[in-house]
């Protein structure tokens, strides 16, 4: 839909079309259909789980585990090559279900159309398939139809849509006939409908001017579909750490060749050992597995607090995150109405507490409680907000909170009525008639028996309300309305919107005993009685959670379909702003040139009214400016910059399942809380990551360097390299898994988001490393050569030099659970995972050496021999710890 229909007169919507209020004819019908396509959204092409599955033996850890595997196939270790390949199967299996459920996200927008429709085709009603639509066709939709189509209102009765799927918006639109300008947003169409919403009162009929693809709908789909999703930053990075690993294994396993072959003249077959051996140490074949519970495990903490992980990878992303894109209502907000503050006849302001749709609360005058029953005005308030309202609140058993049923605002007024102490159900026995709330005139009545007279209580917009009212209600009963008065409690309602309040004014008559039944012209010379000012109050959490993220270097913006005030007064409540009142709307940034718009992206925190392309413009031009960004939705308007963003964050309660299908997120209590939550847990994930890789990649390094030096020195080989692969499996692998566990140390949220670029591997190890690296191979090679000598056999003094590259692998993983924090500072048993694993460890060690030596060519330790490896294995942690005292004192500050 190219043309902005909207904008244009009835006439000129038909003309353009070429359709008449009789319809089209059915052949051309029949010709439309032909030339625009069934009214269908995208060719069911489907997802092929076949070649999702297969897509994920591409990956760089993949060809590493499946070089591991043939290595142990080679070597005849049956039981290894199948653990790895489960391993891989493991893999791949968590891989395929995460993205075969994100290509899912455009069937789930197919399921938004409509069965059947009806239908004028000639001049006759006709009931037909709704993908059988075509532009210029006539049809009529009524309360509690789903719209199947895109089109003008051409005739309406009281008619309102709901259209959050689209827009966002909770609240019913009243719609209207009447032509706009051209530069209005689609959320403010009022005289058109969009496939996919529903009716939720009144009656229409509408010229369809969009079908299929071309519809609000159906360019979503296309925009979902035109955006491809390319490797996470956490997959970048470990694809590169897995090139550098492999890499180096490749180039160790060379020199070892060169070395042994050229250098030292050794036997092929000989030389083959060492540098088969060479290239088991150099692969960390249990990366990928560790990884992927790393990740795992920082999912199930975050579902814990209410984040529920789509995308494994999105688990660490999060910790990177520099910017957080958030919607208002309900992320923000509690989306609920409340009834904050009233304005009386005669000027006076009451307040009103109380959280969400729960009818408990305080009505006060200053710091004076009041007992609002026994005040004559604000109980006259009152009771026409219970009767003249048709919402009911219910509490359905065994749940802890109230539900509504019927409008929100509406629904405000009963839970005032109920915070009051009355009982809307017994009230609502004096209605005798109702006219139900009407766009064109902005109010409801009701005609209603009140003890032994009638009256007409009336409830609608202030302007109207005030400007049908002759009196005002005041402490010594009714006054004159003057002029001067209007324009007071005009400017009054004006303080409320101001401050982001939906206002709604309340004013009554009494009518003859013999009326019974109300009518627009019976609403007339009303008596004022007040205005009231409700709101979707911000969450208790949201302004600790905002200022949390801001002092984690996390910028935090709005980008909100709401009112540019709205807008503006929750996100200075919340603290998205202090003093800014800059705000901008989608129609401002359409008019901005490409750098103005940058520019603007770039300093400004609040952006109202916004349309779904301009959320996806927004959040390409954050991305384009070298931020990971992290944005909210719900709807399906939604779907495209949810696909688009680093981590899309669709709404558990409120959103759609096209935007939790697009999504790499899911909030289970939609609350901007949740979020700042996940980014604490995916650093912590980011950090367990790094210090599990830097774990293996001591240990392959220091395997590594003991090779090259045995064959330099000794042209014996102190590992096997079965034995090497027995570590890299079991010694590493128990303990990776433990560090995968790593609680965190305090203070994650106190400093700025990690740069994006910075890999796995940094300079900050290197050190380390270096040190770890010599100490290992140094206390490894010392063994075997003792061994060597005092005992003649090569396989006391390779058992030897196993224990030792074991035990001190043990004793590293305790250095690794803080890479600038002592252990003894942390707590050495914080992390029981972590004991665990170093209990069962040891008991491995052991029965490799005491029980299955045949298998490994061992030959058993003595009781002192062994005592004296562990006590010397020890000092890998002591040369730890005084490493990181020398480097970081004695307070090592933020972890990094």
């Amino acid at each position: 839909m190219n043309k902005n229909y909207h904008s244009f007169s009835i006439e000129r919507v038909f003309k353009e079309v070429s359709s008449s209020e009789n319809g089209l004819s059915n052949n051309e019908a029949k010709r439309r259909l032909s030339d625009f396509g069934p009214n269908d959204i995208g060719e069911d092409k489907g997802v092929n789980p076949v070649t999702i599955f297969l897509k994920q033996f591409t990956s760089i850890l993949i060809y590493i585990l499946f070089a591991a595997a043939g290595i142990a196939w080679f070597y005849g270790k049956m039981l290894d090559a199948f653990v790895i390949l489960g391993v891989i199967l493991l893999n791949t299996t968590i891989g395929f279900i995460q993205e075969y459920r994100t290509e899912k996200a455009i069937q789930a927008l197919k399921e938004i159309i409509v069965p059947t429709a009806k239908v004028y085709r000639e001049g006759e009603l006709l009931k037909i398939k709704a993908r059988d639509l075509v532009p210029g066709d006539i049809i009529i939709v009524e309360e509690g139809d789903k719209i199947p189509a895109d089109g003008r209102i051409f005739e309406a009765k009281n008619f309102r849509t709901v259209e959050a799927s689209l827009t966002g918006e909770s609240t019913p639109i009243s719609k209207t006939i009447d032509e706009m300008s051209e530069g209005t947003s689609l959320a403010d169409r009022k005289n058109m409908v969009w496939m996919g919403t529903f009716v939720a009162g009144g009656s229409a009929k509408i010229l369809v001017v969009a079908t299929g693809e071309e519809t609000a709908f159906g360019k979503i789909a296309k925009d979902i579909a035109g955006i491809k999703r390319g490797k996470s930053h956490f997959e970048l990075k470990i694809d590169k750490l897995a090139k550098q690993m492999g890499t180096i294994g490749v180039l160790g396993a060379s020199l070892i060749f060169m070395i042994g072959f050229f250098l030292k003249e050794l036997e092929f077959q000989e030389i083959l050992l060492f540098t088969i051996a060479s290239l088991v140490s150099g692969i960390p074949a249990g990366l990928p597995a560790i990884l992927v519970i790393v990740l795992a495990l920082g999912a199930g903490r975050m579902a814990r607090r209410n984040a529920i992980i789509r995308r494994l990878p999105a688990t660490q992303t999060f910790g990177v995150t520099t910017i957080i894109a958030t919607d208002k209502t309900g992320t923000l907000t509690q989306n609920t109405m409340n009834v904050r503050e009233i304005i009386l006849g005669e000027g006076e302001g009451l307040n009103v507490t109380g959280e969400g749709w729960e009818p408990i609360g305080e009505f006060s005058r200053g710091k004076r409680n009041l007992s609002p029953l026994e005040e004559p005005i604000l109980g006259k308030l009152i009771h026409i907000a219970a009767i003249c309202n048709s919402a009911k609140i219910f509490k359905e058993e065994g749940e802890a909170k109230h539900k509504i049923i019927g409008d929100p605002t509406e629904a405000s007024l009963t839970v005032l009525a109920r915070k009051a102490g009355l009982r809307e159900d017994i009230l609502k026995e004096t209605r005798i008639d109702d006219l139900p709330f009407n766009s064109k005139l902005k109010y409801r009545a009701s005609l209603n028996l009140i003890d032994s007279r009638k009256e007409i209580y009336m409830v609608g917009a202030p302007e109207v309300v005030i400007e049908r009212s002759r009196y005002f209600l005041g402490k010594d009963g009714k006054k004159k309305m003057t002029e001067e008065k209007r324009k007071e409690l005009l400017k009054k309602t004006e303080e409320l919107t101001n401050r982001a309040m939906r206002t709604i004014s309340l004013a009554y008559r009494e009518v003859s005993p013999n009326s019974n039944l109300v009518s627009d012209e019976m609403v007339y010379e009303m008596v004022f009685v007040g205005t009231v000012g409700i709101i979707d109050p911000p969450r208790p959490e949201a302004r600790a959670s905002v200022l949390k993220a801001k002092r984690a270097g996390i910028r935090v913006i709005m980008t909100t379909g709401d009112h540019k005030g709205t807008a503006l007064a929750i996100s200075q409540e919340v603290g998205i702003v202090d003093d800014d009142t800059r705000v901008l709307t989608g129609s401002d940034l359409d008019n901005m040139s490409e750098r103005d718009f940058y520019k603007a992206v770039k300093q400004v925190n609040v952006f109202a009214r916004l349309s779904p392309e301009m959320k996806l413009r927004i959040a390409t031009a954050l991305q384009d400016q070298g931020h990971i960004v992290a944005m909210t939705g719900d709807g399906v308007n939604d779907a495209p910059v949810l696909k688009k963003a680093d981590i899309g964050i669709a709404m558990g309660i409120t959103g759609t399942d096209v935007a939790r299908e697009a999504s790499e997120i899911v909030l289970t209590d939609d609350n901007f809380a949740s979020i700042v939550n996940a980014i604490e847990e995916g650093r912590i994930v980011f950090t367990n990551t790094r210090q599990t890789s830097f774990l293996l990649i001591t240990t392959n390094f220091s395997e590594h360097t003991t090779l090259i030096s045995s064959l330099l020195i000794f042209t014996q080989l102190p590992l096997l390299p079965t034995q090497i692969l027995w570590l890299n499996l079991v010694t590493d692998g128990i303990s990776g898994l433990a560090l995968a566990a790593e609680p965190s140390h305090g203070d994650t949220l106190k400093e700025p988001p990690r740069d994006k670029k910075e890999g796995i591997l940094s300079k900050e190890i290197i050190p380390f490393l270096i040190l770890m690296t010599i100490t290992m191979a140094v206390l490894t090679l010392s063994f075997f050569s003792y061994h060597l000598s005092a005992s003649g056999s090569i396989d006391k003094a390779r058992t030897a030099a196993f224990a030792v590259m074991a035990f001190s692998q043990l004793f590293n993983l305790l250095n690794m659970r803080s890479m600038r924090r002592s252990i003894f500072e942390i707590g050495l048993f914080s992390n029981r995972p972590i004991v665990y694993a170093f209990a069962v460890s040891v008991v491995l060690q052991f029965v490799a050496i005491y029980l299955l030596d045949p298998i490994f060519h061992f030959e058993p330790l003595s009781l002192s021999e062994i005592g004296l490896i562990i006590l010397s294995s020890s000092l890998v942690l002591w040369f730890g710890e005084i490493y990181k005292y020398l480097r970081y004192g004695r307070h090592h500050g933020i972890e990094k």
